[in-house]
């Protein structure tokens, strides 16, 4: 109890508080903008805290990253271009929910089912760390090549319209995946003799192209109507939202449990939870047609599980020093620098600056509640923008977000080529969430498909020798297989009915 008292004395000092709320603005602003990625503001933040305590150093990483996940959302839902890849897994259904004038509905349930989401982390990253990291310690690559799979497998979920067409979409981001030196046997593939890619093409300048430059592309060839503003302006976000949250209680809950569960997962992250969880969300649900046509049901399931995943990343980065996602990784270092070495130890030596990460987090997300409300308020003036104003300065920023993650105009022209491919897909009918979802889990898929049969000594039943390995490879197999087994169950009640 003197520890947990001490934390609070730590967080409440009015410098900490300060430093939250600076941290929690920067990181609202670069999450809206696309391109500009959680990792991104956390990254940017390192040089910051070379001359802080622990305390706040860690509590400007923790709010600027919860603060950018949720920003993604907002020019998802008002522009159809995510502001981090997490965002990207409903992004579509999203603005087809403004598109019908529903904005303020939908960036109302995207905060608040954000916070469930993260409070839902947070309670189990507090009750049962240990516990979920020596769970996610027994993933193996078997494992982890299933899941990986599962994940693969939402795509078809994912894909309005006819499955083929998804399949083709995805096998289009794997093919893209494959690009680089970066693979188990480090042989370059599809370099052209091409130094810039040998480091394979980074997934926030594809995005970026696929789901930005692609509409700015769209509205120069057809420019778009006026845009679709609330009838009430957009203050009133909160308005309905205990409804919802009644209504969509099973699906909130369902991804706030399954983003902890992936999140607590090393290497999986916010990212890998939106898009299995949205997934998962068409799957289960009662009106699986309605998904695509602008459907609030895949959007809060997905946003809860992205939030509650940035929470549960921590588990094995404080327990084991092992990143949990890409943040994670870059917070461990900061933690290194300032003393407060990861592992089990970290408990018994400096408990109370754990404790205050714990207060950091739950301070972190109901300070979103506020400051959210304000960012969605102001993001109505986008809207007002004429369109022949608002996509130049949009090119402009995605010109930036492409340039800055390694310095390379070499990533602005990927953006630009995968801008017109996307272009191309949609102008087919083709979805291009599936490519994004490809490219996302493509490297890890081979990574452990081929460290598994190296340790099977290439024998494939040891796929299912391990107890999870073998549940979550039956799970898979049995997706895969359900429309065929629910087409032999109609079959046979049809012969009933008939015979009767």
């Amino acid at each position: 109890m003197t520890h947990v008292l001490e934390a609070f004395q730590l967080v409440l000092d009015p410098g900490v508080l300060g430093t939250v709320l600076l941290a929690a603005l920067f990181g609202l602003f670069v999450g809206a903008v696309p391109g500009l990625t959680a990792t991104m503001a956390t990254a940017l933040l390192v040089p910051v805290t070379f001359l802080m305590a622990p305390v706040p150093a860690i509590a400007c990483m923790v709010t600027a990253s919860a603060m950018a996940i949720f920003a993604g959302d907002i020019p998802g839902a008002l522009l159809r271009m995510p502001g981090t890849p997490a965002s990207a897994a409903y992004c579509e259904e999203a603005n087809a929910m403004t598109r019908k004038g529903q904005a303020e509905r939908v960036l109302g349930a995207s905060l608040v089912c954000s916070v469930v989401g993260g409070l839902f982390g947070i309670i189990v990253l507090v009750t049962t760390a240990p516990l979920l990291a020596e769970f996610a310690l027994q993933f193996s690559s078997f494992e982890y090549f299933w899941l990986v799979l599962l994940g693969l497998t939402c795509a078809v979920f994912i894909a309005p319209g006819r499955p083929l067409k998804g399949m083709v979409s995805l096998l289009i981001g794997l093919l893209i995946a494959t690009v680089g030196f970066e693979n188990p046997a480090a042989y370059p593939r599809f370099t052209f003799g091409t130094e810039a890619l040998m480091s394979g093409l980074q997934l926030t300048p594809v995005m970026i192209g696929m789901f930005a430059v692609s509409e700015v592309i769209r509205h120069a060839l057809a420019p778009a109507g006026p845009a679709h503003l609330p009838a009430r302006g957009m203050g009133r976000i909160f308005r309905g939202q205990g409804t919802l949250l009644r209504q969509q209680a099973v699906p909130v809950l369902r991804g706030s449990a399954l983003g902890t569960a992936i999140g607590a997962l090393p290497g999986a992250g916010a990212d890998i939870a939106a898009w299995i969880a949205y997934g998962i969300s068409k799957r289960f649900s009662r009106t699986p047609e309605k998904f695509g046509t602008g459907h609030i049901e895949g959007v809060v399931e997905a946003g809860a599980a992205n939030n509650s995943a940035l929470a549960a990343a921590w588990i094995p980065a404080l327990v084991f020093g092992i990143p949990g996602d890409s943040i994670t990784a870059i917070v461990i270092g900061v933690l290194y620098m300032k003393g407060m070495n990861p592992g089990p130890t970290l408990f018994i030596e400096n408990p109370q600056n754990i404790y205050a990460v714990f207060i950091v987090f739950l301070l972190a997300n109901l300070l979103l509640l506020p400051l959210g409300w304000m960012a969605i308020k102001l993001a109505k003036n986008v809207l007002r923008v004429p369109r022949r104003v608002l996509m130049p300065i949009i090119l402009l920023f995605c010109v930036v977000g492409a340039f800055a993650i390694n310095n390379s105009v070499f990533d602005v022209g990927v953006m630009l080529a995968f801008g017109l491919l996307a272009f191309g897909l949609e102008a087919n009918r083709f979805p291009i969430a599936p490519t994004i979802l490809g490219l996302v889990l493509g490297g890890m898929l081979e990574q452990n498909l081929v460290t598994s049969l190296i340790k099977a000594d290439g024998n494939p039943a040891a796929f299912f020798a391990r107890p999870l390995a073998a549940g979550l490879g039956v799970a898979t197999i049995l997706i895969w297989l359900s429309p065929l087994i629910r087409r032999a169950l109609r079959r046979r009640t049809a012969a009933a009915t008939v015979l009767h």
